[in-house]
C-alpha cells in the first residue's frame, strides 16, 4: 500500500495538468494511466492527431492548384503520399506524448499504467494486467478519464466500412466517396481534410444548421464556404440505419418525410462524446451522477458526493474541450495546495479548425437576444485588412457583442485566416471585463489578422 497525496486517474490534458501542477506544488503525486502513452483522446487520437491531417491536407489542396498561382508559384503534377502523411502524423503524437512522459518525470510524478477504480473511502486499486495489482492510497483522487465517442445502436461500427473518430484518421487510402454523420466540429474537421485530399464529403446532420453552438451569422458562412470547397451538406437528414457491404456502406437516410438509400465507401460516425465513467466502481464509491447527462456531479471545487474524490475535463458539466480539463485540473491542484482558484467558464473559448477557421468565445448573437440583453454587434471583414490581402485569404469576419451601456465585450467571433490564434486575444477581454473602447486604444501592429478585431471593436464602440 503506497500513500499520496494526490492519485490522479487519467492521463489526459485533465489528468496531467493536475498531477503536473500539484508536484510542482510539493505534493506527491501519482498519475494512473490505462493506455500505453500518455496524453489521453486529445493528444493520441484526437485533437493533434486532427490537426496534423489538416494542416498536411491544407499544403496539398495549396500545392495541387488551391491558391499559389495568384502568387505566381507554378508547380508541377502533384502527387500524395498518403501513408508519409500519415507516419509524419503518428511521429507527432509520439514526440508529443514522449515529451510530456518526460515532463511528469522531471516533476515527480510517478506514472502507473493500469486500469484503476475507487476501491474504498482514499482507496485506488489498480490492474496491471499480468502483473501484481496495486492498491494505492490517496488523501485526494481526481478523476479524468475524458470522454468516448457515442455510437447509435442504428450505426454499428466495423472498424473499416464504418468508423469513429480514431478510424478517420488512419484510412488505408482516400475514400473516394465518405458519409459523414454529423455536422459538428469533429465532423467538420475529418470532413474538409479528407475533402482537401481528393474524397467527395457529404455530411448528414438531423438539426437545421451545421455547427449548431456557433454564432448563426457564422455558421451560415462556413456553411457556404465549405459547399463552395465541395462538401455536401444535408441538414435536416436523419440517418436511420447502416449496413457494411463488401464494396462500401449503405447507409438509409430520411428527410422531408421520404427514405432514400445513399452509397459511401466509407462512413464517420461523428454524433457526440459522452463520459467515459465505466469500470471506475463509481456507484459503489457514492460517486453521484446526473442522470440526465450521465455525467459526474461536482461543488465549485470539484468534489463529488463522494468525501476527497475529485472530478474534471469531459466527465463534469461544460463543453468537452481539452483546455477547459486543463484549466480544471490546474485549479483543483490550487485548491489542493490550499491556494484559491477558479475558471471563468464566460472567457473558454472554442475552435472549429476547418478552412476557414471558426472561433469564438462567451454569448453568441442568438444567446444574447433571447436573453432580451442590450448590445451592440460589430462586424468587419478580413477583406479590409491589408495582411488578409497579402495572404490571398480573405474569405470571413470579425465580429464582437459589446453590452449597449457598458460597451464590456460580451462575445467575440471570428472565422477567417488564423481564427484559432486570433481568439485569445477576445477571450483575455472576455475574461477581464474590457471594453470596446479600450480595445480600440489598444495600438494593433499594422499590418496584421488583428486588425480586423480591433476594427470590428471600433464598429461596436461607434454604434453604441
Amino acid at each position: 500500500m503506497a500513500t499520496w497525496d494526490l492519485v490522479v486517474v487519467g492521463g489526459g490534458p485533465g489528468g496531467y495538468s493536475a498531477a503536473a501542477r500539484a508536484a510542482e506544488l510539493g505534493l506527491k503525486v501519482a498519475c494512473v494511466e490505462r493506455e500505453a502513452r500518455l496524453g489521453g483522446v486529445c493528444l493520441r487520437e484526437g485533437c493533434i492527431p486532427t490537426k496534423a491531417l489538416l494542416d498536411s491536407s491544407e499544403l496539398f489542396a495549396r500545392a495541387s492548384g488551391g491558391g499559389l498561382e495568384a502568387h505566381g508559384i507554378r508547380v508541377g503534377k502533384v502527387t500524395l503520399n498518403l501513408q508519409a502523411l500519415l507516419a509524419r502524423q503518428a511521429e507527432v503524437v509520439e514526440g508529443l506524448t514522449g515529451d510530456l512522459a518526460k515532463l511528469l518525470a522531471r516533476r515527480g510524478v510517478e506514472v502507473i499504467h493500469g486500469e484503476a477504480h475507487l476501491a474504498g473511502p482514499g482507496t485506488v486499486a489498480v490492474a496491471r494486467g499480468q502483473a501484481k495489482p496495486l492498491a494505492l492510497e490517496a488523501r485526494a483522487v481526481l478523476l479524468a478519464t475524458g470522454s468516448e465517442p457515442v455510437i447509435p445502436v442504428v450505426l454499428p461500427l466495423d472498424g473499416t466500412r464504418v468508423v469513429d473518430s480514431t478510424g478517420a484518421l488512419a484510412f488505408p487510402r482516400v475514400p473516394r466517396r465518405l458519409g459523414i454523420v454529423g455536422g459538428g466540429y469533429i465532423g467538420l474537421e475529418l470532413g474538409s481534410a479528407w475533402a482537401r485530399l481528393g474524397a467527395e464529403v457529404t455530411v448528414l446532420e438531423a438539426l437545421p444548421r451545421i455547427a449548431a453552438g456557433l454564432d448563426g451569422q457564422v455558421a451560415r458562412t462556413l456553411a457556404r464556404s465549405l459547399t463552395a470547397q465541395g462538401l455536401a451538406l444535408r441538414v435536416k437528414t436523419r440517418v436511420a440505419g447502416a449496413r457494411a457491404t463488401a464494396r462500401g456502406v449503405r447507409v438509409t437516410v430520411e428527410a422531408e418525410g421520404e427514405t432514400e438509400e445513399l452509397a459511401f465507401d466509407r462512413l464517420l460516425v461523428a454524433v457526440g462524446r459522452r463520459p467515459r465513467t465505466g469500470g471506475l466502481g463509481l456507484a459503489e464509491a457514492g460517486v453521484a451522477l446526473d442522470p440526465a447527462t450521465g455525467r459526474v456531479r461536482v461543488d465549485q471545487a470539484y468534489q463529488t458526493s463522494a468525501p476527497g474524490v475529485y472530478a474534471v475535463g469531459d466527465l463534469v458539466d461544460g463543453p468537452m474541450l481539452a483546455h477547459k480539463a486543463s484549466a480544471e485540473g490546474l485549479a483543483v491542484s490550487e485548491l489542493l495546495a490550499g491556494r484559491t482558484a477558479e475558471v471563468d467558464y464566460d472567457a473558454i473559448p472554442s475552435v472549429v479548425y476547418t478552412d476557414p477557421e471558426v472561433a469564438g468565445v462567451g454569448w453568441t448573437e442568438e444567446g444574447l437576444k433571447a436573453r432580451g440583453a442590450a448590445y451592440v454587434a460589430g462586424v468587419f471583414p478580413f477583406a479590409g485588412t491589408g495582411r488578409a490581402r497579402c495572404l490571398g485569404e480573405t474569405m470571413g469576419f470579425a465580429k464582437v457583442l459589446c453590452h449597449r451601456r457598458s460597451g464590456r465585450l460580451l462575445g467575440a467571433h471570428l472565422i477567417g485566416p488564423r481564427a484559432s490564434e486570433l481568439i485569445a486575444e477576445a477571450a483575455l477581454a472576455v475574461a477581464r471585463g474590457a471594453t470596446a473602447a479600450e480595445l480600440v486604444a489598444t495600438v494593433h501592429a499594422h499590418p496584421t489578422l488583428a486588425e480586423a478585431f480591433w476594427e470590428a471593436c471600433r464598429v461596436a464602440e461607434g454604434d453604441r
